[in-house]
């Protein structure tokens, strides 16, 4: 009976030992225990990162970007959330208003005021649309005086080629619907973009060609709210894991993109 006495204390000693060892290991980790906590993961996406169903409503991202969450959403154990918006300066004003959650936005000193950036996981060309018979061949060809360049206002293309352009002249538009207009009615020579957002345009504009050429690079980073700097740090980690794992190089081979890269490891200068 006293042997029996013991092992049943030793048992249910050992067993308590195993529920709280794993109930410390279920335990969120205390960096993004509010995501987790609120069930859900609400990833800002703006124009052209995605396509709207204007009947159903539903969206659907680049793959190299939703798949990137997704994994992010599975990781914490919640539901991933898109949420559209027209521009990245509205996916801004999302973040820092509560609305999403996270947003994937070009690194850019212009926006560290207002969020914070984990190290890029992608890179994105930029380059130019040119509409058929333009004589502008590269990327230098465009830099020239009386040349008019479409632009997306606040767009991570536009603040790397504000500060480039000595000759030609920015014209502004705030959608990349919009901005295309602008090339198609003649009202501009060129669309300065992201390559791979530019190839779908090229189909609307016989004969218009997207130039092989880039001026500059999008590193493209998951950004949060100033100020989060634990969740700030376990998206990073997150990250650096995904692009050592091959995630996001599967995820820009299935969307099949042209021009975009996967971002070395580390978070450069």
């Amino acid at each position: 009976m006293i042997w029996n006495f013991k092992m049943r204390s030793i048992f249910l000693s050992a067993l308590c030992a195993t529920v709280v060892t794993a109930n410390a290991q279920q335990a969120p980790d205390p960096r993004v225990q509010d995501l987790v906590r609120a069930g859900k993961l609400r990833a800002a996406l703006f124009l052209p990162q995605f396509t709207k169903n204007m009947v159903t409503g539903e969206i659907r991202g680049d793959v190299h970007l939703v798949e990137t969450a997704r994994a992010l959403a599975t990781r914490l154990g919640v539901e991933l959330m898109l949420v559209d918006y027209p521009t990245p300066t509205k996916a801004v004003e999302g973040l820092k208003v509560g609305a999403c959650d996270v947003a994937f936005l070009g690194i850019d000193p212009s926006r560290a005021a207002d969020v914070g950036f984990s190290p890029p996981f992608v890179e994105l060309d930029f380059t130019y649309l040119v509409p058929a018979g333009s004589s502008i061949r590269s990327v230098a060809d465009a830099d020239r005086p009386g040349v008019r360049i479409a632009a997306i206002r606040n767009h991570a293309s536009t603040i790397t080629l504000s500060r480039m352009l000595k000759h030609a002249t920015l014209v502004y538009d705030d959608t990349p619907d919009s901005t295309f207009d602008l090339l198609q009615t003649g009202r501009a020579d060129a669309w300065a973009s992201v390559g791979y957002a530019l190839q779908p345009y090229s189909t609307r504009l016989p004969g218009s060609r997207v130039l092989e050429d880039r001026y500059g690079v999008n590193r493209l980073a998951m950004a949060v709210p100033k100020g989060e700097a634990g969740r700030l740090a376990y998206i990073s980690e997150f990250i650096e894991e995904a692009k050592a794992s091959g995630l996001v190089q599967r995820a820009i081979e299935r969307g099949g993109l042209r021009g975009v890269h996967v971002a070395p490891p580390g978070n450069p200068e």
